[in-house]
């Protein structure tokens, strides 16, 4: 992925994550916020930000970690005064790309396609202007991704193929890059029929996928198969086979626990639901995965 603001796939695959800067290359107060929020002290690094935003009020970063924090602590529209912020003070185009991709995911805690797309659309636009056919497809695939999980799926079906269409048109395309957005595609395709109760189309769409896989071209990729077969035997009614698929996918990811969850419900087991929603209620990214898993866990332990 391309490191202009940080970018990484998601746990989840298929879109980009929060862009907020991590590691060595994040400001020191945002490494401590960090820290504090993973050990589950949200209030903490509310605080830690909002006292270098007293003395750097224009500060990008701070202004979108605050804001990151109160999304997660369920205070969307306090959280958009501070992406407002970022927004107003970002010069360069990666600073405005940033800060409108926070100002998205804001929205995608409420589960708000079409706000999500509002500022998301404005990423693109920045990619497009400088013809980064690669990021306008993953901030495609991102709005896509918010919209699916929402309910959305019109939406979400346009936007996917709006980021498969323009991630190919980039420049002498490699074979390996050429597959990948065909398996993002299919992988998109399938989850979509999944919900429309489509069985027999998704799992066409599951088979193309794998197929693509066995190329051999994407092998990270193939960790993101068995969440892919969970979700379209969850959506289809095949629970046990869901619960068998997803504990194959990556465990960390609160989309994945929060879907765990759900199946174990399905299949009668409240204890081991609530503990999967425990463990996605505490996810503490800014990103399409835990806009969905938070708000929706927290609901369900309620």
């Amino acid at each position: 992925m391309k490191a202009t603001l940080a970018v990484a796939v998601t746990l989840t695959a298929l879109v980009p994550a929060f862009a907020q800067p991590q590691g060595p290359a994040a400001p020191e107060f945002v490494r401590q916020g960090q820290r504090l929020m993973r050990e589950g002290k949200l209030e903490d690094a509310l605080a830690l930000y909002r006292e270098t935003l007293k003395g750097s009020p224009n500060s990008i970063p701070a202004n979108i970690a605050a804001g990151s924090v109160l999304d997660l602590m369920g205070k969307g529209t306090e959280a958009r005064a501070y992406f407002a912020k970022a927004i107003a003070a970002a010069e360069t185009p990666e600073q405005k790309a940033q800060a409108n991709r926070s100002m998205a995911m804001s929205y995608a805690f409420e589960a708000n396609c079409a706000k999500t797309v509002e500022y998301e659309r404005r990423v693109f636009d920045i990619y497009a202007a400088q013809k980064n056919y690669y990021q306008q497809g993953e901030i495609a695939d991102e709005a896509a991704r918010v919209c699916i999980d929402s309910g959305d799926l019109d939406t979400a079906s346009k936007w996917y193929k709006t980021g498969h269409d323009v991630g190919l048109q980039e420049p002498d395309i490699s074979a390996e890059r050429r597959d990948l957005w065909e398996f993002r595609w299919e992988h998109a395709q399938a989850r979509l029929a999944a919900r429309r109760g489509n069985a027999a189309e998704a799992r066409r769409h599951v088979a193309s996928a794998k197929a693509i896989l066995d190329k051999g071209t994407n092998p990270q990729q193939q960790m993101f198969f068995p969440y892919l077969v969970g979700y379209v035997d969850f959506y289809t009614g095949d629970y046990k086979g869901a619960l068998e698929q997803l504990q194959k996918a990556n465990q960390r990811d609160p989309f994945i626990q929060c879907l765990i969850g759900q199946t174990y419900e399905k299949l009668g087991d409240k204890a081991q639901a609530m503990e999967y929603y425990r463990k996605a209620a505490g996810a503490t990214s800014h990103n399409p995965p835990a806009a969905y898993a938070v708000p929706f866990a927290r609901r369900k332990l309620s």
